[in-house]
């Protein structure tokens, strides 16, 4: 057995597992401030990559500005689907699958959109920090991995503060406890659910740019992230954002081992399995109590 080889692997899953963690928490915050399943949260992902690409090689800004610019524009665009898309059926009290539907096809448009605008190649980002790889007892830490790491636990810090300590985000729990008694306390419901998909779109964003420098980006890459994201979500007890980032981690590092052990052909048949096995044993996730 190679512990160098799974160390390498672990670093690696660890890496991917913080970006499907993010994703989760994207699920989770949009569930909870409406109870809707958003399955464009992918197209977040590949849009902030693909459009911190154009601003930075084709506009030729700054990386930084970038970066910031490419966020903020997604942000945008998570609000626009949620005016143009989400809120007329939601207003209508629209059956789940009608918004899973729509929340699909949006994210089919998003990705002709881009393929329109841009084109089929991959693209892929400079790393934020250019110096060589971190040596430990002979498993090389990536530096883009770091920043990965310490920046989804920074974000998911960040997120529990705002939850637990600004007004905007205890008015967003309340809706998620009730949203018919957080309107009669005066809390304005619908700019709720335009943030949580503004602060949605914005994690997937900031998702797919950490991850781009280290594989690629491309106009069909959200489905995937999508699929992995929920299952995170499910994994950490759908509606719970600290247990989507937890489940993140894990399906991460499970996917990672089973790449090294079984080949890259049957890792989304690994994920898929850890899902069924939590819907069989642990329904209510990692983070809720087993059946």
């Amino acid at each position: 057995m190679d512990f160098t080889l799974i160390g390498q692997s672990l670093v690696s899953g660890l890496g991917i597992g913080c970006v499907y963690g993010l994703i989760g928490i994207g699920f989770c915050v949009i569930y909870n401030a409406s109870g809707i399943v958003n399955f464009a949260q992918g197209a977040f992902v590949m849009l902030g990559g693909m459009i911190t690409h154009a601003l930075f090689v084709r506009v030729e800004l700054p990386y930084g500005l970038a970066i910031l610019l490419a966020v903020l524009i997604v942000a945008l665009i998570g609000v626009v689907l949620e005016r143009v898309v989400v809120r007329p059926l939601w207003t209508r009290n629209a059956p789940m699958f009608v918004m899973i539907l729509a929340t699909l096809a949006a994210q089919i448009v998003i990705e002709r959109l881009t393929y329109l605008a841009a084109d089929d190649q991959p693209k892929t980002l400079p790393v934020f920090t250019d110096v060589p790889p971190i040596m430990l007892r002979g498993i090389a830490v990536n530096i883009q991995s770091l920043w990965i790491i310490t920046g989804s636990l920074a974000i998911v810090a960040l997120l529990a503060l705002f939850f637990k300590t600004t007004r905007t985000g205890k008015a967003m729990r309340a809706c998620a406890i009730n949203r018919e008694a957080a309107a009669l306390q005066g809390i304005p419901v619908h700019s709720m659910l335009a943030l949580a998909f503004a602060l949605s779109a914005g994690l997937g964003a900031v998702a797919g740019i950490m991850l781009t420098p280290t594989q690629y980006t491309a106009y069909d890459v959200g489905v995937p992230f999508a699929i992995s994201g929920f299952i995170a979500a499910i994994i950490g007890g759908f509606g719970r954002p600290f247990g989507a980032f937890l489940g993140g981690l894990m399906l991460g590092v499970v996917q990672a081992t089973a790449i090294l052990y079984f080949g890259a052909g049957l890792k989304t048949v690994i994920a898929l399995s850890i899902l069924l096995l939590f819907l069989f044993v642990r329904p209510s996730g990692l983070l809720g109590a087993a059946k």
